[in-house]
């Protein structure tokens, strides 16, 4: 945890030294909103539906997880979604961009290219929601758009609006930027659709788990293990994502003595990143692999991970849909 989030996920003399800016800034965030709710700001309403998958903290609660889940649950009953994102830490220098499975992440995103080749759905990311949406719908046959982030973009018109929670964190010291780490007051989930927490759930929230057992190799050739043949051996974890502690826990609870390597997240690797001074078994997100294939060697692997939901979050889902605009 950094310097700042031990501030935002505790109360402290800093954070009430910035209580007024964060009184200020919830104060902006909700003339804003009022502003595209009176029509004063444009919303734009697309063709098609729009599922946002969002949060309410900086940082990382699993959307991407969700989205992939999501977008598979829609194709199962006959969809044909759509993803778009902001595509963080892309450089392109045009956007938006079509994402396809072989696309570079450092021009992309690396949470774009690894849902592109999760789902095979259609992809386009760019920071501007509405300009990506209608560019996926102009070069793929879509018939439902999910954005990957985006709750607070209120210029893409939405039909269902899914909050994703980080089920031990929380709200942190429940304050909005800068003292906390909430980009709109807890009172924002009032207005979605679903809450989904990630972990612990509460009795109106549905819960969501991660399923991931199967260690896979970015060097071609190698053959995929099970995660508990890494049982008792020190391995280098590294983890360049919202919560690395999520996936350094998940490993020690399969016993395995982890060397954690936490890195911002979205970080640009290199592979002086990854050099140890070891042979021990690196082992990585496949949000982090997707950047680390190009310099890849026999002992760095990584752990894809599957979202695990109630059948009920699903059948809700589907039935928002139905009871749309669009339905």
């Amino acid at each position: 945890m950094s310097a700042l989030e031990r501030h935002w996920y505790n109360r402290t003399a800093l954070t009430v030294l910035l209580r007024p800016l964060s009184w200020l800034f919830c104060a902006l965030v909700w003339l804003r909103r009022r502003a595209y709710r009176l029509g004063l700001l444009r919303t734009t309403r697309l063709s098609v539906p729009v599922v946002v998958v969002g949060n309410l903290t900086v940082g990382g609660t699993g959307k991407t997880p969700l989205v992939i889940w999501v977008a598979e649950h829609l194709k199962r009953a006959g969809y044909r979604p759509g993803i778009i994102s902001r595509g963080y830490g892309g450089r392109a220098k045009r956007w938006p961009q079509q994402v396809r499975a072989d696309a570079d992440p450092y021009v992309v995103g690396d949470e774009a290219v690894l849902a592109a080749r999760r789902t095979g759905c259609p992809m386009a990311v760019g920071p501007n929601r509405v300009a990506a949406a209608l560019a996926l719908l102009a070069h793929a046959n879509c018939d439902i758009i999910i954005s990957d982030d985006g709750l607070q973009h209120y210029a893409l018109g939405r039909d269902i609006e899914i909050a994703v929670v980080d089920g031990v964190r929380r709200f942190g010291n429940g304050l909005c930027l800068p003292a906390g780490p909430l980009r709109e007051p807890v009172s924002r989930l009032a207005s979605v659709d679903c809450v989904v927490s990630n972990g612990l759930a509460a009795h109106d929230e549905y819960r969501m788990l991660y399923r991931g057992d199967t260690l896979r190799p970015l060097e071609s050739g190698e053959s995929p293990q099970g995660l508990d043949t890494l049982r008792g051996r020190e391995v280098h974890a590294v983890a360049g994502i919202g919560n690395p502690e999520h996936f350094f826990a998940m490993l020690r609870r399969h016993g395995i003595k982890v060397t954690d390597h936490p890195f911002p997240d979205h970080h640009p690797y290199k592979a002086g990143d990854l050099d140890f001074g070891d042979e021990a078994p690196v082992i990585m997100t496949e949000k982090d692999a997707v950047k680390c294939r190009r310099f890849a060697r026999s002992n760095h692997w990584y752990v894809p991970v599957e979202a695990e939901l109630d059948e009920a979050f699903g059948a809700h889902l589907l039935k928002l849909l139905e009871s749309s605009n669009h339905g």
